[in-house]
């Protein structure tokens, strides 16, 4: 049976998806993590930070694929920024009197494809996301806001039976793919990303299935 996929590009100079940590040391993800893409398509809605119910249920709303695209004209590389910061957390979540040094992660020269997939019951559609990326009500970044988009987020919309088979028809069809659909013979890993229902920022984990998508022939591609 044939679904509906919203397909977005997540292009940009600098992209940072941060892994769960403290503010002395920013690590990030090698891929655009849900918390990330929650937030984003967040800001696209107008959903506020302190919306805690509105974003749980924008979370609950779509299932996701990332591919990693490949680019022969480019290499990705990491670049680590350097701070020092007033009021820092602690690890018992208390304000640090003082200053910290923090160092934070950044990708360089990467470029992303996402699929979304409506769930059942979801309170935000597909087509709510779409007119909302095309039209966001806030500014979306790549991760953090020091990382701005180099073009719009809306690429196509596209039918295809999985998250996986709407990737493969979207150029440039090479690279990994990370996905919450996929055959249980397929390599996988747990990625702690999900956002809770907290006022403070926790997460738990989900797992996703792992994808080396090369030169993928298909009888359509836009």
């Amino acid at each position: 049976m044939m679904t509906d996929f919203l397909i977005l590009r997540l292009q940009g100079p600098m992209q940072a998806w941060g892994k769960h940590t403290f503010e002395d040391y920013r690590p990030i993800e090698r891929f655009p993590t849900r918390s990330g893409l929650v937030g984003l398509l967040g800001a696209c809605l107008g959903i506020e930070r302190q919306d805690i119910r509105s974003r749980e249920s924008l979370s609950a709303s779509f299932k996701m694929a990332v591919r990693s695209d490949f680019r022969e004209e480019t290499e990705p590389c990491m670049l680590t920024d350097y701070h020092t910061i007033l009021a820092a957390r602690k690890a018992d979540g208390k304000r640090n009197k003082n200053a910290v040094q923090s160092y934070r992660e950044y990708m360089c020269d990467t470029h992303f494809t996402v699929a979304l997939s409506e769930k059942q019951s979801a309170e935000y559609s597909l087509k709510q996301l779409e007119n909302a990326v095309k039209s966001p009500c806030y500014t979306p970044s790549l991760g953090r806001r020091s990382c701005p988009l180099s073009r719009p987020l809306f690429e196509t919309c596209v039918q295809a039976n999985d998250l996986v088979s709407a990737l493969q028809l979207i150029s440039p069809r090479q690279g990994t793919i990370y996905s919450e659909e996929g055959k249980n013979s397929l390599p996988r890993m747990q990625v702690r990303d999900v956002p809770m229902s907290t006022k403070q920022r926790q997460f738990a984990t989900r797992e996703i299935f792992v994808i080396q998508q090369e030169n993928a022939h298909v009888s359509e591609s836009v």
